[in-house]
C-alpha cells in the first residue's frame, strides 16, 4: 500500500484561500499569489496564465511529490473553486471529489468520482491506487480531516511569501497533538515547500 500525503499551499500567516474565495471566485481576493510557485510566476484569473509554467525548484519538488500517485482526494469547494479543471482531470490517477452532492457526477471518464464521506473516498482512492500513493489536497477541511483521522503518512506544506491577512486557515479549529519529523525543504522565489513524515 502507498502513502496518504496530504499538501497544501499557505500564506505565511496559514491562510490557504484570501476572502471571498468559491465558485467564480478561486481562491479568493488575493489568493491567486499563493500559487505564483504552479504557474511559474504572477498570473491572474482574468489575463493569460500557464498552468505549465512550473519551472526550477518548484517543479523539481511537483515532480518528486506527483512521481508514484495513484489517486487523489479533494473537497467539492477545491473542485469547484479550480472550474473543475476544464472539466478533465489533471492529476495522475482518478481524483475522488469528497461532497455531499452526488447528483450532479460527471462522467467517469473525465477522471473524476464524487462521493460522500472521508472514510468512503479513503477507500475509493485505495482502491484505484492499489500500491501507489494518495494526494488528499484542498481544501483545509479536507485536509484536517485526514490528519484528524491519523490517515496521512506525509504532510507538506508549500508556504508563500505573501500575508493575507483573512480567508481560510488552514488549521482554524484543528485541536490534535501531532509530531513531525522535516523530511526535505526546496524553495524559490515563490514558495518554500517543506515535506514533514507524521509521526506516529
Amino acid at each position: 500500500m502507498g502513502k496518504v500525503i496530504a499538501s497544501i499551499t499557505t500564506s505565511l500567516d496559514g491562510y490557504v484561500t484570501g476572502p471571498d474565495d468559491g465558485p467564480g471566485c478561486g481562491l479568493g481576493v488575493g489568493g491567486e499569489r499563493l500559487h505564483y510557485w504552479v504557474m511559474g510566476g504572477p498570473w491572474t484569473y482574468e489575463g493569460e496564465h500557464d498552468v505549465n509554467g512550473m519551472s526550477g525548484e518548484d517543479k523539481a519538488f511537483y515532480e518528486a511529490l506527483t512521481s508514484d500517485l495513484g489517486a487523489g482526494i479533494c473537497g467539492r469547494g477545491m473542485y469547484e473553486a479550480a472550474g473543475a479543471w476544464g472539466g478533465t482531470n489533471p492529476f495522475p490517477g482518478t481524483l475522488i471529489v469528497l461532497t455531499h452532492r452526488l447528483d450532479d457526477q460527471p462522467d467517469p471518464a473525465t477522471g473524476f468520482h464524487f462521493v460522500e464521506g472521508f472514510d468512503h473516498a479513503l477507500f475509493c482512492a485505495r482502491q484505484e491506487a492499489g500500491d501507489k500513493d494518495i494526494a488528499v489536497g484542498g481544501g483545509a477541511e479536507v485536509i484536517r480531516e485526514a490528519l484528524a483521522a491519523r490517515e496521512v503518512d506525509t504532510l507538506v506544506i508549500s508556504v508563500a511569501p505573501v500575508i493575507l491577512g483573512a480567508g481560510k486557515r488552514l488549521f482554524d479549529g484543528f485541536d490534535q497533538d501531532l509530531d513531525l519529523r522535516i523530511r526535505s525543504v526546496h524553495h524559490s522565489e515563490w514558495a518554500v515547500h517543506t515535506t514533514y513524515d507524521v509521526v506516529r
